[in-house]
């Protein structure tokens, strides 16, 4: 016998994943076989725990994956009363999720108490600062050492700037597997030296993105070696689309349907966004040198530097649409929040680049040492806004995009309910407050068919407040019993469920399930 959790084990790859309507609890006449746990896509399983009705915990083992199903054998011989099973998976996105579900064996008991809360806010600090340095060697380092594809020059000045920078960003690569294993699963910074949290954040889809970045990492400082010519620049080239193909390898905007558009637009955004900020400070550098040098680069910077930003634009925005879906998202969602802020300081960096391109340019280029002086300094500014940028985006590890909550807010709720001589599973679709569609499949209690003569649903609150929603169901053919239904708030609803079995019995099914907002 399986227990299979459809509602309460659908999820939906976020900040990894979010369980929906985790309080269900299905009683089950006998203890089951194994548990099977159902995904919105595939994932991996890192940690699986039952609760027994005492409160001990016990952690499973042999977990098999199949496609976006989780199957785990059921310890033996399980006493009656309520328990919780509790999972701890990771998405093809990379990202891990909690979550659990009640079930009962029997008769309900006391419900075994909720799993602790794993967050750990020094590991989570970990892992956004892991990223930002990852990006900060991404764009200053991977960008640097490419910096000549836009001013046609070699580094010359700023050259340790951009060897430091690339050596942060390798030294950020294990911190940042490190973190992702600490946060897949769920443990504390003490346990950084732990073999299994190497491992769990290799085998995550961050570990992809950690190997792709750690390559382009090395064929960037070799790019900074040969100080000019062909070899330098190839080099340059193919660390520049390494670190596109690193971003784009896995995370929420990777992943986001359709992965066709979604891919490329992240791997042309962080292309983009690494040759201009790379190409900073090296700039700025070769301004304050008193020879010609400086007036080169600057003359091919501003030649160079429209089209792409134009590319990072039209990326970024094809991003944005696909992940914030609604423009209201922008401001309900702490997704749409983080990237208003990201959105602030980009505005604020392209004033600066404007006021450098429309302003002290053309001066500078005249050799006036006022406008050099001033582009300098205002370059300097554009490297902290950047800095800025990459932190608020180092925070999208923790924020589901909009389209991962409309994903959920569609899901429905779902309730297993038994009676006397029947048992069904309800589903109330979408699950959140507003017009409903309640449907039910039953079953004898021994699991064969019925076929009644009528079915009707009925609704209330528990706390007796209001008149109950009754609607009869309608079979349309198929075996599931259907009836539309408005349901005005969230929260608790009791449903209720007669079933007219033949002219001489009638069955009562009931059990309780949660409507989001």
């Amino acid at each position: 016998m399986a227990l299979v959790p459809l509602g309460a084990g659908s999820a939906f790859a976020h900040a990894g994943l979010v369980a929906t309507n985790p309080e269900s609890d299905a009683v089950l006449p006998r203890a089951p076989d194994r548990f099977e746990l159902t995904f919105s896509e595939p994932v991996s399983p890192l940690r699986l725990t039952l609760v027994d009705p005492s409160g001990a915990a016990e952690d499973l083992q042999g977990a098999a994956i199949a496609g976006n199903r989780l199957s785990i054998p059921a310890p033996a011989s399980l006493s009656d009363g309520t328990y919780r099973l509790g999972w701890r998976v990771v998405s093809a996105d990379g990202h891990p999720v909690a979550g659990s579900l009640l079930f009962s064996v029997g008769a309900p008991s006391a419900p075994a108490p909720a799993l602790p809360e794993e967050a750990d806010r020094a590991t989570r600090g970990l892992v956004w600062l892991s990223r930002l340095l990852l990006y900060l060697g991404l764009g200053f380092g991977i960008g640097g050492a490419a910096s000549r594809l836009l001013t046609g020059r070699p580094l010359s000045a700023g050259l340790p700037w951009v060897r430091s920078a690339l050596v942060l960003g390798l030294a950020a690569v294990p911190l940042a597997i490190a973190a992702q294993g600490l946060d897949a699963l769920g443990a504390p910074l003490r346990a950084l030296a732990s073999p299994a949290v190497w491992q769990a954040g290799r085998e995550t889809g961050f570990g992809q993105t950690a190997m792709i970045a750690l390559l382009s990492f090395a064929v960037a400082i070799a790019a900074t070696f040969p100080r000019g010519g062909l070899a330098s620049k190839v080099l340059a080239t193919l660390a520049v689309l390494g670190a596109g193909a690193a971003l784009a390898s896995t995370g929420h905007a990777a992943n986001a349907p359709p992965e066709r558009l979604a891919r490329p637009a992240v791997a042309l955004h962080t292309i983009a966004a690494a040759l201009w900020v790379g190409a900073l400070l090296p700039l700025a550098l070769a301004l304050r040198q008193r020879d010609a040098s400086g007036i080169d680069a600057l003359r091919r910077f501003s030649a160079r530097i429209t089209p792409l930003v134009v590319l990072l634009l039209l990326s970024g925005g094809v991003l944005a649409v696909i992940q914030v879906e609604t423009p209201a998202a922008l401001w309900r969602t702490d997704y749409g929040r983080v990237l208003l802020a990201k959105l602030t300081l980009v505005a604020l960096l392209f004033a600066l680049a404007a006021d450098n391109r429309w302003r002290l340019t053309r001066p500078a280029l005249a050799g006036a040492p006022e406008a050099r002086r001033a582009m300098v300094r205002q370059i300097g500014f554009e490297i902290a806004l950047a800095v800025a940028i990459l932190g608020t985006v180092a925070l999208w590890r923790f924020t589901p995009p909009p389209r991962i909550d409309a994903a959920i807010a569609a899901e429905p709720a779902r309730l297993h309910v038994t009676g006397e001589r029947l048992m069904g599973d309800i589903l109330v679709s979408p699950g959140h407050a507003g017009e409903v569609e309640a449907s039910a499949m039953l079953m004898t209690i021994d699991y064969g068919p019925v076929n009644p003569e009528w079915v009707g649903f009925a609704f209330s609150k528990p706390d007796g407040i209001g008149a109950p929603i009754v609607s009869p169901a309608q079979n349309r053919g198929d075996g599931v019993w259907r009836a539309e239904v408005t349901l005005p708030t969230p929260g608790v609803w009791r449903m209720q469920m007669d079933v007219r079995i033949d002219a001489d019995s009638l069955d009562r099914l009931s059990g309780d399930l949660t409507l989001r907002p």
